[in-house]
């Protein structure tokens, strides 16, 4: 009896700790990308970036996304979730201080490093939930996707900040985020010794048609939509302070605005996927994003007063703040089994995650050629009326 109990108490504590392995995860996944958007003109300043090589080092990490994504199980597969994690959070450890040099080739090869990191994390940490958590997969996605989202806003608002008002400069400020990263490998290498079971990694069986998700056509309409809702994201989180600021704000109000359009979205971020599974048809939940986008991208080029500009700033968080999450979910809703969610997930994460690696970039190109915010934030809009679209096209009910 008493032995029975010891297991039970052990595995209580295991669930425990594991639930703050995937908290601790999801807090990684953002900060070294948020964070850099409100440091972008001093970096610019600092290392003699133009426009059009800041949108690079941007989309970079982006980029990583994309070629990573369909590798990441396969490696996990040979080694374990627990191992493939403390891999990616090492990498993304060394990225982060490598970045901190003030030189062309170490502001490159960090971001990439740390990219190749966060790649790590973005498809295993849906995988582990799944395997840990299969009956409570919504509720613990809307966790992690909150707990991303809290993180993310903060690192964007208190990045100027430290490094002004803290005088860390842009090197010191990024160095802070290493933090949370060595506390996450130290959980995860407690979770890997905790975990006496064989953890074979994502169980990946044969599927033999390997293929078909690339040639159906509402595969494509979810890779869109995950595509162009990141495109969105990722413009926004590198040039909306620069967009502010030629509004006539401050780069430190600049950068908590930014970090108030995250936080914005974190109810959204939490609701969205709960609601997505409660309903048949997403189509009403894409289209209120898609409005709330459209309207928000909108005030910022036609307002130039200061409570125009919040509640722009507001639509644009809850849109962006509910795409992300919806995104995910209709890898579950709209897949059959476990086999075609993964082959899904695989496809939308690595085809989403290369059309937005040209969001930055594109915009800071424009930016360059049109020395002004107007031409980049109607082509926002334009995406946004694109996200809506696809995103509804997307919410049908029906399967791949």
């Amino acid at each position: 009896m008493e032995l029975l109990e010891s297991k039970a108490n052990t595995k209580s504590t295991y669930i425990y700790i594991f639930i703050i392995g995937i908290v601790l995860i999801a807090f990684n996944l953002r900060p070294a990308i948020t964070s850099l958007g409100p440091l972008v003109g001093m970096i610019q300043e600092d290392v003699g970036l133009t426009h059009w090589s800041a949108g690079l080092l941007m989309s970079l990490p982006l980029v990583v996304f994309a070629i990573m994504s369909p590798l990441v199980p396969k490696i996990a597969n040979r080694l374990t979730n627990e191992l493939t994690l403390i891999i990616g959070l090492t990498s993304l450890l060394i990225g982060i201080t490598i970045r901190s040099i003030p030189m062309t080739f170490f502001l490159f090869t960090g971001t990439l490093l740390a990219g190749l990191g966060i790649s790590i994390g973005n498809v295993l940490l849906p995988a582990v939930v799944k395997d840990k958590f299969p009956k409570k997969f919504g509720l613990m996605t809307s966790v992690y996707s909150t707990s991303m989202g809290l993180i993310a806003s903060l690192a964007s608002g208190i990045s100027i900040p430290l490094a002004i008002n803290l005088n860390l400069g842009w090197q010191g400020a990024q160095i802070v985020w290493t933090i949370p990263v060595v506390v996450a490998i130290l959980v995860w290498i407690l979770l890997r010794k905790y975990n006496s079971r064989d953890s074979s990694g994502i169980q990946q069986k044969e599927r033999a048609a390997s293929n078909t998700m690339w040639r159906t056509p509402l595969a494509w309409q979810i890779a869109i939509f995950m595509g162009f809702q990141s495109f969105l994201f990722y413009v926004t989180i590198s040039w909306l302070p620069e967009i502010l600021h030629s509004h006539g704000l401050s780069m430190v109000a600049a950068g908590w605005l930014l970090s108030f359009t995250q936080l914005v979205g974190l109810p959204a971020s939490f609701f969205i996927p709960v609601l997505a599974g409660r309903s048949q048809s997403q189509i009403w939940i894409a289209f209120m994003l898609g409005i709330c986008s459209i309207v928000g991208y909108s005030g910022l080029l036609l307002g130039s007063s200061y409570p125009i500009l919040i509640i722009s700033i507001a639509l644009i968080g809850f849109a962006l703040g509910g795409a992300f999450p919806l995104a995910l979910s209709y890898i579950g809703l709209r897949a059959r089994n476990a086999n075609q969610a993964a082959e899904l997930s695989g496809m939308t994460q690595s085809t989403g995650y290369l059309l937005a690696a040209v969001g930055p970039l594109f915009m800071g190109y424009l930016f360059d050629i049109a020395h002004s915010w107007t031409i980049p934030i109607i082509t926002l809009i334009l995406v946004s009326v694109v996200v809506m679209i696809f995103g509804m096209l997307s919410g049908r009910n029906r399967y791949v």
